[in-house]
């Protein structure tokens, strides 16, 4: 094959699969990937291409998997819509029958002309329901109009009191409170934040007003590897960190005192819990040493007994079934290959049968250490009830919506769920981002994701399994990098992140799948729509009720900050977030002292000091903020701009809370005018990431004046926001569902 035939080859090959061949540019300027790339990234989606011969076979398995003689497991649909089959898998004349989710059935014909699509008559059900032509058997996904909203919630708070079918009755605009959870503090914690800590702060942030607790990633991590400890970067999102775990929570304070006495760490404890900072490499198996003296008396003594509580883990056992004996399995795996010499951290450098979740050896070896992995199936089981909790706590307080999770997007090739989903998993493969003006040389975050062809061959098991996961503690979700849903920019494993591709993803397939379990499980979903935003996505996302999120560093008109009332009503509003500067880090400038601190600002070509025409830059966006904030009554009018050092973090808060956003949330970060971000993007160890402790418990932040007086201006905001709404024509009635 000549070198031009090959490369049309495997170009027509890599769109088939749904790589962009070409993609554009921060400058706008048109950029081919090379074949090398595509080569290595079909390799990585198991479409080998490294010879001919590779190619045919490849070329022959994706003409299976697309063929439209072929139906596959699932399809989706929206509610009252037509829904379309490939007419080459199905013959007119045949008969089918659906089964819907309600016991009820629906039977019928085929009757379209030759060579036009098959129809199906629209479902005003929404569910998974199976359709049956012949003898095979589909699953119809049929998503509700719209996700579960902020106005639903907040109407089913108040059912009691009002009429919940009448949806022109306005809502009220909403607030809440967002929070990273391992900061949180609390006596007793071990020195880090937990899930008993964030049930106290939901009560006590409803009873403030509060309606939402977004809430940092609480997906599963490394029990085995304290050091890494980003919650961006999970070992599974199908499961829990346990590192949140509060000993006490289930089995009561004086059976976690006698553990702690047990394990000798006392005085060690009180040591971690004074830091500012955690000290993940300490704390975590401390903490995990307290936690396995209270299993091993559980498992010695309740479940010989058949204790309720011994009955309760069994229960969830028996739920979390193979995923759950997986992930087990996994941790007590690790823990044994990380003591081999080098310390096998990833699963692909284990001896090869222990690769595979499902050989003999793995199950030899479960067995010999089925105290070990039941003692992670028990930690699971105490993380699932501490964050239960907290949810429970917090909308028998009053919240309208409670906790919202986050959902990282994507976990660590090394983790839990890439070993046991290898299957609907990328290999060899990092999700990032291409270079920009801002990072020349792109980004790479080290994070896998799933295969849209597995996707597709397996009815979107996976994604759906992740989802109901996300779902099951919260009463929102939000989807971090929801871009990811239409395409998501991959680089092969070891490769600069410049040299990478935007693989395409079934964009309404996943955004039905969501608004599907969003209305089943009656939770809210915001996205995390920040950056370059391909022209319609947002638009597409609020046609199905999913919320995007408005940051007010990013709210400009030209250099002039959008007014309040021209926030965008299908969005979140915030301060700021995880991976921006607080206020008062913002109008300091300690953000761009930070990055230059660590190597991040770019040289000029001509010679000027970036760092100074940064500040400048910065002097002149502090004055635009503070003419905005004196505008909307949120400064003094004749009030001269307050130095660097001391922020207005007060009018801040009080400006985006008036903002047209159905929710506001407010960092604690900005509640408590702390200068520190949470997180400096591409940084590791240079800034302390995923690290910071809040300077108060949570059972004193309402106490503390401060906090009180921003919250106080949040309220007022919220009430100027209502105000403005009600002289705004009502919006017309949205059809519900069911």
């Amino acid at each position: 094959m000549s070198t031009a035939r090959r490369s049309e080859t495997l170009a027509s090959l890599a769109q088939r699969a749904g790589f962009e061949v070409e993609w554009t540019d921060a400058r706008g300027v048109t950029q081919r990937v090379p074949d090398s790339t595509l080569a290595a990234l079909l390799e990585c989606a198991g479409l080998p291409c490294a010879n001919a011969t590779q190619m045919r076979h490849s070329t022959s398995a994706l003409n299976a998997e697309q063929s439209s003689r072929r139906l596959p497991p699932l399809i989706t649909a929206e509610y009252e819509s037509a829904i379309e089959l490939p007419s080459s898998a199905v013959r007119t004349g045949s008969h089918y029958r659906i089964d819907l989710e309600s016991g009820e059935h629906i039977e019928g014909r085929f009757t379209a002309p030759r060579d036009a699509p098959a129809l199906l008559a629209p479902l005003s059900e929404p569910g998974y329901h199976t359709l049956t032509v012949h003898d095979h058997r589909l699953t119809i996904a049929v998503a509700p109009p719209r996700c579960h909203t902020i106005a639903d919630a907040w109407r089913a708070q108040h059912s009691n009191d009002q009429d919940t079918e009448d949806n022109s009755v306005r809502v009220p605009p909403l607030w809440g409170i967002a929070a990273q959870l391992y900061g949180l503090r609390r006596d007793d914690d071990g020195g880090i934040g937990d899930y008993s800590a964030l049930a106290t702060l939901a009560t006590q942030s409803a009873r403030h007003g509060a309606h939402a607790l977004a809430v940092s990633p609480t997906h599963a991590m490394f029990s085995a590897e304290p050091g890494h400890f980003s919650p961006y970067s999970p070992s599974s999102r199908l499961w829990l960190n346990v590192a949140h775990i509060d000993p006490a929570a289930v089995f009561g304070t004086q059976a976690a005192h006698e553990a702690s006495v047990t394990a000798q760490a006392g005085a060690l404890a009180r040591e971690l819990e004074a830091l500012p900072q955690i000290d993940w490499t300490r704390a975590l198996p401390l903490k995990l040493k307290v936690l396995r003296v209270l299993y091993d008396r559980f498992d010695s003594t309740e479940r010989a007994s058949h204790s309720p509580r011994a009955a309760a883990f069994d229960a969830f056992c028996a739920r979390g079934g193979p995923a759950l004996e997986d992930h087990a399995r996994f941790e007590a795996l690790q823990a044994v290959m990380l003591k081999e010499p080098g310390g096998l951290r990833h699963w692909r450098d284990w001896p090869e049968p222990l690769r595979d979740p499902r050989s003999a050896e793995v199950a030899t070896f479960a067995a010999a250490h089925r105290h070990e992995v039941d003692f992670h199936r028990f930690l699971q089981w105490l993380a699932a009830e501490g964050l239960a909790r907290a949810q429970r706590e917090a909308r028998e307080a009053g919240m309208a919506v409670g906790l919202v999770a986050d959902l990282a997007v994507g976990c660590d090739s090394a983790g839990s769920q890439a070993w046991a989903q290898p299957g609907d998993m990328l290999q060899r493969v990092s999700v990032g981002a291409p270079p920009d003006l801002f990072n020349q040389a792109g980004q790479s975050w080290g994070l896998t994701t799933f295969s849209p062809r597995a996707m597709h061959n397996t009815g979107f098991r996976a994604f759906i399994d992740m989802l109901r996961a996300a779902f099951a503690h919260a009463g929102g979700v939000r989807i971090d990098h929801i871009l990811g849903l239409r395409r998501l920019w991959l680089v092969p494993e070891g490769e600069s992140a410049k040299h990478g591709a935007y693989l395409r993803y079934p964009f309404e397939d996943l955004v039905r799948l969501i608004a599907l379990e969003s209305w089943r499980h009656r939770a809210v979903v915001i996205g995390e729509d920040l950056g370059t935003v391909p022209p319609g996505l947002r638009e597409r996302l609020a046609a199905h009720g999913l919320y995007g999120i408005r940051v007010l560093w990013f709210e400009r008109k030209g250099g002039a900050f959008l007014a309040p009332a021209r926030y965008d009503p299908n969005c979140v509003a915030t301060t700021t977030t995880h991976d921006l500067p607080t206020v008062a880090g913002w109008w300091s400038g300690s953000d761009i002292d930070w990055r230059n601190r660590i190597g991040q600002t770019l040289a000029r070509a001509d010679g000027r000091d970036p760092v100074a025409l940064e500040h400048a830059q910065r002097a002149a966006d502090r004055a635009a903020l503070w003419l905005a904030l004196q505008e909307t009554g949120f400064a003094p009018r004749d009030a001269a701009e307050p130095p660097p050092e001391n922020a207005p973090v007060e009018g801040a808060l009080g400006y985006v809370a008036a903002s047209a956003s159905p929710l506001v949330t407010c960092p604690l970060e900005d509640l408590l005018g702390l200068a520190g971000q949470p997180n400096l993007p591409g940084s590791i160890d240079e800034h302390p990431n995923w690290r910071r402790r809040l300077p108060l418990a949570v059972d004193a932040l309402f106490a503390d004046p401060a906090f009180a007086a921003r919250l106080q201006t949040v309220v007022r905001g919220r009430a100027m926001a209502a105000e403005a709404a009600s002289e705004a024509p009502t919006a017309p009635s949205v059809h519900s569902v069911p």
